[in-house]
């Protein structure tokens, strides 16, 4: 079920900086073309706006072509900063149960995934991310007409 045709924004600071390199080595695994967004090398002193808001532009550009991974420290900064460009829809996740990854992209279709990189192993950010790229939206008018309205308050 991936569909390797879209295109995959990864970015992070350093708190996901060695994470966000193991990925992108995976996702070129499965075929995926991917664009880093930064950081290029690991600075403590980063900001993770700076390298999070590069991700969500080019997925508020062409969301449907486009899908983002961002990572952090916790995902919840990151994923804030997301949800403030047009067509971003982050969802956040750092660990437990993986449902979560489903119900974020079924029910909200959503096109970022922010991971907490210090609560996540390298397996088990991987999981995440291919759990959320196999797991196609639903479309059910519920969910259609709920985003809709989401997307109205802009």
């Amino acid at each position: 079920m991936i569909n390797n045709k879209v295109k995959v924004y990864i970015g992070s600071d350093h708190a996901g900086f060695e994470l966000k390199n193991a990925l992108i080595d995976f996702l070129v695994g499965l075929d995926y073309e991917v664009s880093d967004k930064g950081a290029f090398g690991y600075d403590e002193g980063d900001d993770y706006p700076d390298f999070i808001s590069s991700v969500a532009r080019e997925v508020s550009e062409d969301p449907e072509n486009a899908e983002g991974i961002i990572l952090g420290a916790s995902g919840q900064g990151e994923a804030i900063t997301a949800n403030r460009f047009k067509n971003v829809r982050a969802a956040v996740y750092y660990g437990g149960n993986s449902d979560i990854i489903r119900l974020s992209r079924q029910h909200n279709n959503t096109n970022i995934l922010s991971l907490g990189a210090r609560f996540l192993s390298e397996e088990k950010a991987k999981e995440a991310v291919k759990i959320w790229l196999n797991t196609p939206f639903s479309r059910d008018e519920r969910h259609i007409r709920r985003i809709k309205k989401i997307e109205d308050l802009n």
